[in-house]
């Protein structure tokens, strides 16, 4: 239960994070949570092939952030295409 706990919040963290650092708006807090979740997911595979992993909170939350800001890069290059 804990680590679900730490999820979310490092969730909520980078999701507000990357979107402030990328000036993305109009996410609801549940959205910063779901865009930090999945931003943790890029990131740790991006880190990962790079040969890095992380240990600790504060890491934790980089990585997500840079996965989040991956994402975020991502969908606006869809976005323009669309």
């Amino acid at each position: 239960m804990q680590s679900l706990i730490t999820a979310l919040i490092v969730g909520a963290i980078a999701g507000w994070l990357s979107s402030t650092l990328m000036k993305s708006k109009g996410l609801t807090p549940a959205g910063y949570v779901v865009l930090g979740i999945l931003g943790a997911v890029v990131g740790d595979v991006l880190f990962s092939l790079l040969g890095f992993s992380e240990h600790g909170f504060l890491a934790s939350v980089i990585v997500a952030t840079v996965g989040s800001m991956a994402v975020i890069w991502l969908v606006k290059q869809i976005w323009k295409k669309g």
